[in-house]
């Protein structure tokens, strides 16, 4: 009989990540609780000049912790404060194709979770499959594709039967937009797919996600947030757009011009955020 297996994760017994030692580097360092987590995605950094720094620790230092390798990821944790409430931060998240398992990559949200975080928000730089979408949109997540094919809840969690529809959090959402509103922000909501990467996609590859209904593509995200809901966090995504996935107009997308759409919306993420966070 063949098996057909749709990941490279290893087919061996899962070792567990011993989040809770990884976690007590963290408590002593400040033993303080959470309200909010924000994974900040490429080219997304901006944000951290205004939070009120308490900590920032080099994910080097962290026992257990990855290492980001990716350009324009910092890789430090931030831990402090943002618009009054007490945040920890990642500037700098991982990535499946940079090595690491889908566990590993979301081992910060375990810490998040210990350290008394209740609200994820998650952003990302993506490229647009549908032409309703232009460079340097902000767009809210309201569903996913999980172009990964496979989890990081394999060894982690216990089958369940929660509905999908609770991925991303409508309260939040409405909230984002309330927000978006009262500020003149201008945001779109639509569905992300992850796909493994780090290559780009074919032109075919683009043709399909427009035929099943793709907004957005990207290569992280979504093992956050599968882990985000296993763990009970309330879970908002925001992606910024960087470039455009049309087939028949389809560009090279270079890493100089995706940073540069990145920072010409970025200062609208940073003050979606900010606000956002303050009406939590």
């Amino acid at each position: 009989m063949t098996v057909l297996r749709l990941s490279n994760e290893p087919d061996k017994p899962i070792m567990k990540i011993d989040h809770k030692e990884t976690y007590k580097y963290i408590k002593n360092i400040s033993d303080k609780k959470y309200e909010v987590g924000i994974i900040l995605g490429t080219g997304l950094g901006g944000l951290v000049k205004y939070i009120d720094k308490e900590h920032s620790i080099d994910y080097k230092d962290i026992p257990g912790f990855p290492v980001s390798t990716v350009e324009s990821h910092t890789g430090k944790l931030i831990l402090g404060k943002l618009s009054g409430k007490n945040i920890i931060a990642m500037s700098g998240r991982f990535h499946y194709y940079e090595g690491y398992s889908h566990r590993r990559v979301t081992m910060p949200l375990h810490i998040f979770k210990h350290a008394g975080i209740k609200t994820l928000i998650v952003s990302n730089a993506c490229g647009a499959v549908s032409t309703k979408l232009e460079k340097a949109d902000l767009m809210i997540m309201t569903s996913h594709y999980n172009m990964h094919f496979s989890t990081p809840l394999f060894g982690e969690f216990k089958h369940n039967n929660k509905s999908s529809k609770y991925f991303y959090d409508a309260e939040l959402i409405a909230l984002a937009e309330k927000v978006a509103l009262k500020n003149n922000i201008i945001v779109k909501k639509g569905s992300y797919a992850s796909v493994q990467g780090p290559n780009l996609e074919t032109k075919a590859e683009y043709r399909l996600m427009q035929k099943i209904g793709v907004d957005t593509v990207g290569m992280s995200t979504i093992p956050e947030v599968l882990v985000a809901r296993e763990l009970g966090l309330r879970t908002l995504g925001l992606s910024i757009i960087t470039d455009l996935g049309f087939p028949d107009t389809l560009k090279v997308a270079m890493l100089e011009d995706i940073l540069e759409s990145a920072a010409k919306a970025e200062p609208k993420m940073v003050m979606l955020i900010k606000k956002l966070v303050k009406e939590l």
